[in-house]
């Protein structure tokens, strides 16, 4: 009898360290962690409903607001489609100015990845270098960067811009302002495009609208199609039902309404050598300031043109963006906060509670306006949000806040957790140097 209690005991332990070694395989793990987390979060998610958290600014009376809004946004566009006129939807159909592009392109060559959990950005990243022979290897050696926190909800494109620029033989370019003709005439250039878009996964209700990025690299006229590598579909498949070589298909239509909710941002990754090609394929866009002008102009087309509420948030969000891009912070902060103000009339499934996890700029136009209320009450209303208090921005920002308002030791503690969540987070350890901490 006791031998046989031996040798279940024996078997259990063997069954368990076995089990633990084949979960600490890398590919194991990764799937295992992925669902686990997912589960975690939509549960999280039920219990305490993100969608429902509403921000109201502060600071600016209505009256105030609607006068700063449609001054600043009749200055960005023509008399024909000023705040209040009548103005059909803005489309992305090349202007006669624009070389005719063929009508189908494919560029081969990119090495697929399933990403890990909330990695779409060092994932695709990755696959983007990979277009051109990178030797760095894949995604973990973006994310070692990238994220230092395995945690960390998102890689802002300017930090990829910095990993590329500063850690392999590559360069990298970022504009806003992009549009359909653009990506065409980079696919057709032979340069791959890496866009940052808006996306609804199938179980919407439980998981909510979140930012992803996609690499863009080809395009069919006749399907009315791009064809993209997309790591978070990627993932949801088994290795042997993944697309290997196609990809996944992504309607015009889709990308248009997508697309805006990043203000229509793009990356591109190519070799020096090839700079100069890059820029004049992006023609308006290649001076970056001229790109920010170009995306405030088509924002305010947008406020005004656009019916859907979520589309018009987007819209009067990107015309923060760019005005913050353009350091007119009091026009920024107008269209912020009329996004702001059009948040709760969007229906709660489709409401984009994610968006200060990608798109910081309401911090900024706040910030630079005086109004540090505001900013402190934003980012404790996302972080409070979070499953996870995990975004170094919202807390380095509501430290910046803190310190204007003479709350040095809550603005401390803040910068603290900001470097807990992302170590080595620039911004905020150059501020403790600052007030004569050590980090």
């Amino acid at each position: 009898m006791r031998k046989n209690r031996k040798k279940l005991l024996f078997g259990i332990l063997a069954l368990l360290v076995l089990g633990g070694i084949v979960l600490a395989l890398p590919p194991v793990w990764s799937r295992v962690s992925y669902y686990a987390n997912k589960i975690y979060t939509e549960i999280y998610y039920k219990i305490n409903p993100p969608q429902e958290v509403i921000f109201n600014p502060s600071e600016a009376t209505p009256d105030e607001m609607a006068t700063a809004v449609k001054a600043t946004m009749n200055a960005l566009v023509t008399p024909t489609t000023a705040v209040n006129s009548p103005t059909p939807e803005p489309t992305q159909a090349p202007t006669p100015t624009q070389m005719p592009l063929p009508p189908s392109i494919y560029l081969a060559g990119v090495r697929t990845e399933a990403q890990m959990w909330n990695n779409c950005g060092p994932a695709t990243l990755s696959m983007a270098l990979s277009f051109w022979h990178w030797a760095g290897g894949n995604q973990e050696d973006t994310a070692a960067v990238l994220k230092p926190n395995d945690r960390d909800k998102n890689v802002m494109p300017y930090e990829m811009l910095d990993y590329v620029n500063e850690n392999t033989e590559f360069r990298a370019i970022m504009r806003m302002g992009g549009d359909l003709y653009t990506i065409k005439a980079l696919l057709n250039a032979g340069f791959p495009v890496l866009v940052e878009k808006g996306f609804e996964p199938e179980n919407l209700a439980a998981e909510g609208w979140m930012g992803h990025y996609n690499l863009v690299i080809g395009y069919d006229d006749a399907k009315q199609a791009f064809t993209t590598q997309d790591s978070y579909l990627l993932a949801l498949l088994k290795p042997a039902e993944r697309p290997s070589k196609y990809g996944f298909s992504i309607s015009y239509d889709d990308m248009i309404k997508n697309w805006r909710a990043f203000n229509n941002i793009l990356i591109v990754v190519y070799p020096p050598d090839m700079e100069n090609d890059v820029l004049n394929v992006l023609g308006s866009l290649a001076d970056e300031t001229n790109s920010y002008r170009v995306a405030a102009e088509r924002a305010a087309a947008e406020a005004v043109s656009l019916t859907d509420a979520r589309d018009q948030y987007f819209a009067w969000y990107n015309a923060g963006t760019s005005l913050v891009k353009l350091a007119d912070y009091d026009g920024a902060a107008a269209a912020y906060d009329k996004a702001f103000a059009l948040y709760p009339s969007i229906d709660e499934v489709h409401r984009p509670y994610r968006m200060l996890w990608y798109q910081t700029g309401p911090y900024y136009a706040y910030y630079y306006t005086a109004r540090y209320q505001d900013v402190i009450s934003l980012a404790t209303t996302t972080l409070d949000a979070e499953v996870e208090h995990i975004l170094e921005e919202s807390y380095h920002w509501r430290a910046m806040a803190e310190l204007q308002l003479g709350q040095q030791e809550a603005a401390i503690v803040d910068f603290e957790n900001a470097l807990r969540v992302h170590p080595g987070f620039g911004p905020s350890y150059e501020q403790l140097v600052q007030l004569g901490i050590t980090p």
